[in-house]
């Protein structure tokens, strides 16, 4: 019996047809036009990122130079490392450093915990156009201006001249003492986290909905089966499912902390210099700079310093994920 199942195998191994080594097999799909479609697809936006992105680098130089329009940027003279000297050496990089890297902390980490918390908040309501409604409402606050925003805060906090606003009034309610706000640098570090969490908040809980849509509903009614309530599926089910997205954005933030929201902390602090004890960042003493003394090398050397750090940031950022959380980590 064992004799004939061996003929057998030996007759069906010298019926199969053998394909020459240097020829492909039929059964290997052929990959070669899908892939000039795909670099076709894509050469537009690596033609647009070549130039907007990689081609102004070489204007890195300035940071290097004694700039001036004159002799433009080939013609400059060479200055070194003193436009770097500049800055560190001029008494306040300490405490714009502190400024900047303190303020994008709590901008991050606020964002990140509203975000978390509004898309848990949204994913419990049961309603479709109510949840809707919602996600508009809070989405918002992201499209409105600066300049919006720091009339509107002006109204709470000042009010028309400088004189009350509705928390004073808030205040007077309850007896307390009214704050002269635009006077005291104190509070205004989380005046701007208030202020993010109110932009941003929306927008992130978007980016985590869309996460928790990716949850198989598998997950869900295992939990149910095992008598969990909605509660406890949401902080023991969801939450920890989020993980990846918040390290993608954390790994992202972290990139950018060395960058202040330039747009909003100037629009609602502007010029007023009692303030700049806890709100001047990199990017308004920049702009003073520039439009003050009209140093494009010194600008361009802080800008410089900006990219590198944020650069070896993420790079710590990601090696330390990937080392604690691998699980969760983009690389």
């Amino acid at each position: 019996m064992s004799r004939d199942v061996a003929t057998s195998d030996l007759a069906r191994q010298k019926a199969a047809p053998v394909l020459p080594a240097d020829q492909p097999s039929s059964r290997r799909p052929k990959r070669r036009g899908r892939d000039y479609g795909l670099v076709i697809l894509a050469a537009p936006a690596v033609i647009l990122l070549l130039i907007f992105a990689y081609g102004p680098m070489a204007g890195l130089v300035v940071a290097f130079q004694d700039f001036n329009v004159a002799d433009g940027v080939f013609g400059s003279p060479w200055a070194g490392l003193e436009n770097f000297e500049f800055f560190f050496t001029s008494g306040k990089a300490g405490q714009i450093l502190w400024n900047t890297l303190f303020l994008n902390t709590l901008f991050l980490g606020a964002t990140l915990l509203s975000g978390i918390i509004l898309a848990l908040m949204l994913n419990e309501i049961r309603g479709r156009m109510t949840k809707r409604i919602f996600q508009s409402i809070i989405f918002v606050p992201y499209f409105v201006s600066p300049i919006v925003v720091s009339i509107f805060l002006q109204a709470f906090l000042a009010g028309p001249g400088g004189r009350g606003g509705l928390v004073n009034d808030f205040f007077n309610l309850f007896s307390w003492p009214q704050v002269s706000w635009y006077t005291e640098p104190g509070p205004w570090p989380w005046i701007l986290t208030v202020v993010k969490v109110w932009q941003l908040g929306g927008y992130m809980s978007v980016i985590f909905l869309a996460a928790i849509t990716s949850i198989p509903e598998e997950v869900y009614e295992a939990g149910v089966i095992d008598g969990a309530s909605r509660a406890q599926m949401a902080l023991r089910i969801t939450t920890p499912l989020l993980k990846p997205t918040a390290a993608i954005l954390l790994v992202l933030g972290v990139g950018r902390i060395f960058y202040g929201d330039f747009a909003t902390i100037y629009a609602i602090v502007g010029d007023n210099g009692t303030l700049f004890e806890t709100t001047d960042v990199i990017d308004t003493y920049v702009f003073r700079a520039l439009r003050t003394f009209g140093d494009f090398g010194t600008t361009a050397a802080i800008g410089l310093f900006q990219s590198v750090v944020g650069f070896v940031l993420v790079v710590i950022a990601t090696l330390v994920q990937r080392k604690y959380a691998r699980e969760t980590a983009i690389l």
